[in-house]
């Protein structure tokens, strides 16, 4: 099963019911809807402002965030209202591709790139290469704590100013240090 299938049969599961009344309000409203493998994001104007919205199938499970006051974990109507726009339309989202490290050539290519991975994903590979999250936010002169909390707000839609910086950094510590001289960071 391609990702497509996969990230509709996860959404029909855990949106089977039809959009509620404050839902239905917000269904085929949003824009930049994009979607990468089985993630789907988009925005949507809502009574406090503009919302990011995404949905995201992870194995049999979804996990799906808003920018919301309520959407923190993902159970308000405006992930059932994106739920419920993808099911009615699937080809209005954008299909991104992810771009390889490798492929890099410009300074025009590498928001492309970082928006396309997740820094705890960076962090992931950082660990499987000895490094603890710890002594990486320590090394960049960051609390640990710190380092949690930008990383936990990109999966939910929030992010802060230095969440790329701190992705670079993550990426020069990737190429530049092998297990071998993990001591040193």
């Amino acid at each position: 099963m391609d990702d497509l299938q996969q990230l509709t049969t996860a959404i029909r599961r855990t949106w089977s019911h039809e959009p509620s009344p404050k839902a239905q309000r917000y269904v085929g409203k949003f824009l930049d809807r994009t979607r990468r493998r089985q993630k789907i994001m988009a925005r949507v104007q809502g009574n406090h402002g503009v919302y990011t919205v995404s949905i995201n199938a992870e194995g049999t499970s979804i996990v799906s965030a808003c920018t919301c006051y309520i959407g923190k974990g993902g159970g308000c109507h405006h992930c059932a209202a994106l739920a419920a726009t993808f099911l009615a339309d699937p080809g209005s989202f954008q299909v991104l591709e992810e771009k390889a490290l490798a492929d890099i050539r410009t300074l025009d290519d590498l928001p492309k790139y970082l928006n396309s991975v997740t820094l705890d994903g960076l962090i992931k590979q950082l660990k499987e290469k000895g490094f603890s999250q710890k002594a990486f936010a320590e090394s960049i002169g960051m609390s640990s704590r710190h380092l949690s909390a930008v990383k936990s707000s990109e999966l939910r839609n929030r992010t802060f100013h230095e969440l790329g910086a701190t992705k670079l950094a993550c990426l020069w510590v990737l190429a530049r240090f092998g297990p071998e001289s993990r001591n040193q960071v």
